[in-house]
């Protein structure tokens, strides 16, 4: 039986149970009011981590990732959701020692735009986590090697032609009152001021592509087109030397790459093919596609290149025949532009070639895929724009252009 007693103390504890519960949740109401809006502290750092411009990734002791940012992705920090086994293999250092480390994280192979310099740092976090921080240092060692291979090919090669003005300028001040000597002098100077004006050039024009300025944007270029303008720049070599060119049909092929550079590079290859033939030889362009790649052959008939030389035909200045690179007035860089204008837009370029029988070149550059057709739209839906696309004006060279070239790119002459 419930004594008065009882009941009145069941009744003030009822009471001061909900006047303490209405205290509390009215304090609690103070204090969310009182909070500051926006991002909790949390939200900020990781939001911090996304946005980063180096690669982070943190590990925990098994090697497992429990956070990483996209940067981490475009610096092959990460790799099918998962970090690079070089990061793994430090953090299991770090985790054991306790002291931070630094690592090269650069792609084992190359990746044609992609960075190539990539370092990497591992630190300790406590209770066996570490963090990696990759940055990119690629453009650092570009300028850096830039600055060194100019200096060098400088002092190697501008001392010849400049050397050379400087005698042929005095036998003309010698030979002053002999009209014919000085004419034929003369004569020599301008050769040699053209030639180290070409040289001067396309140092210029190698130092930008290994990355001593910033890389143009990629469009999407019509392979036609750059055939066209690159066989307008050949004509008066061509015509000079009296070899005939040919094509092969239009292919309507596209390719994501910079139009002026993939121009230069085609007209390098086309060049180089007219002053290693005889003359009347001819010379062919072929371009098809093959496993995602557009590739653009150019092929000849002339003195061919040695196997053991095949290789070093695409350094700087070397030239597998220098007597006729002498004759031609080449520079020894066309083949080196060649070359990194390929790898510039994610591609490569191949060399066929047997002494006596010719040569194929065979630049390849990663195809454009055209997009699927889409259904007319309903009314009123807004469409997104079509990518830009360059085009170049018709322009006709004074070639033979013909489509009876077997666009055979393997190098059957």
């Amino acid at each position: 039986m419930t004594t008065p007693v009882s009941l009145a103390l069941a009744i003030g504890a009822l009471v001061a149970g909900a006047v303490v519960g209405y205290f509390l949740a009215r304090a609690r109401t103070r204090r969310e009011e009182a909070r500051p809006p926006g991002p909790t502290v949390a939200e900020l750092l990781e939001r911090l981590v996304r946005s980063s411009a180096n690669g982070i990734v943190v590990l925990n002791r098994f090697g497992d990732m429990v956070l990483h940012n996209p940067r981490a992705y475009e610096l092959g920090l990460v790799k099918v959701n998962q970090a690079d086994a070089r990061a793994r293999a430090a953090a299991e250092q770090v985790v054991e020692t306790d002291e931070p480390m630094e690592i090269d994280l650069s792609p084992l192979e190359a990746r044609g735009r992609q960075p190539e310099a990539v370092l990497g740092q591992v630190r300790p976090l406590g209770d066996g986590f570490t963090v990696v921080e990759a940055v990119d240092h690629s453009e650092a060692i570009r300028l850096e090697a830039v600055r060194r291979d100019f200096v060098a090919n400088v002092s190697h090669e501008l001392k010849t032609p400049v050397g050379a003005i400087a005698l042929l300028t005095e036998a003309v001040l010698d030979a002053a009152e002999d009209v014919e000597e000085v004419r034929r002098f003369g004569g020599k100077i301008l050769r040699e001021s053209t030639r180290l004006g070409q040289l001067v050039t396309e140092l210029i024009a190698l130092s930008r592509l290994q990355g001593a300025e910033r890389l143009p944007d990629l469009n999407v270029v019509e392979v036609d087109a750059v055939v066209r303008e690159a066989l307008g720049r050949t004509t008066l070599s061509a015509e000079s030397a009296d070899i005939r060119i040919t094509t092969d049909n239009p292919s309507d092929l596209l390719i994501e790459g910079d139009r002026t550079l993939l121009v230069t590079a085609l007209s390098n290859l086309l060049e180089n093919a007219v002053a290693y033939s005889p003359a009347g030889s001819p010379v062919s362009i072929s371009r098809r596609l093959a496993d995602g790649m557009v590739e653009i052959a150019v092929t000849d008939r002339g003195i061919g290149i040695a196997e053991e030389e095949q290789q070093r035909v695409f350094e700087r200045f070397y030239r597998a025949d220098k007597a006729r690179s002498r004759a031609t007035g080449g520079t020894g860089l066309g083949l080196a532009i060649v070359k990194h204008v390929a790898a510039n837009h994610g591609g490569s370029v191949g060399l066929w070639s047997r002494p006596g029988t010719g040569s194929t070149f065979t630049l390849r550059i990663p195809a454009h895929v055209r997009p699927e057709p889409a259904t007319e739209p309903a009314k009123g839906t807004k469409t997104s724009p079509a990518p830009r696309q360059e085009k170049t004006p018709e322009r006709t060279p004074r070639l033979v252009v013909t489509g009876q070239d077997s666009p055979d790119h393997g190098g059957n002459l």
